[in-house]
């Protein structure tokens, strides 16, 4: 098994680990032209505990939360991707819009959202913290997003011609 699975696979893995005391993390997101703010952001998350676990959303999903022109990397890239980061340890896709079944099926010990997510809103929050777990956000890397990617690339494109 490698570091991109199911939902099962990935369920199996939790299973196994419930019973040698390793801390599970779990976090999700598009995570469409990857950069600084993400990696930075996975880093921390994966601070929280011992495995990091991303629920990665599928290009569906990401185009119903994101627009109709989302995600600009395929779902297939983007999950080897960050598959690949050190601090990755899983990545599952999801289709649904949000990654509540995901969470639901594995009970994370730690959730970890962007900063932009208040801690009352963050999906999965009442799951985890009904088993004990940690439900937090981290502040993100400012001037660090994909929006701001496309719009320079949109303005330099644009000043260029």
């Amino acid at each position: 098994m490698g570091r991109l699975v199911s939902l099962g696979e990935l369920v199996s893995v939790r299973n196994a680990l419930r019973n040698t005391r390793t801390r599970v993390v779990f976090t999700n997101g598009c995570f469409d032209i990857l950069h600084r703010g993400h990696v930075e952001f996975l880093n921390q998350a994966k601070s929280f505990g011992d495995v990091l676990v991303v629920g990665l959303n599928s290009n569906a999903s990401a185009r119903r939360i994101k627009g109709r022109n989302r995600p600009i990397v395929s779902e297939e890239d983007r999950a080897f991707i960050v598959a690949n980061l050190v601090a990755v340890d899983y990545v599952c896709i999801f289709e649904e819009e949000t990654p509540l079944k995901m969470i639901t099926a594995l009970v994370p010990d730690v959730l970890v959202k962007g900063a932009d997510w208040g801690v009352g809103e963050i999906v999965g929050k009442e799951v985890v913290e009904a088993a004990g777990g940690l439900v937090t956000n981290i502040p993100l890397v400012p001037n660090r997003s994909t929006t701001d990617i496309v719009n320079k690339i949109v303005k330099d494109f644009r000043d260029s011609g």
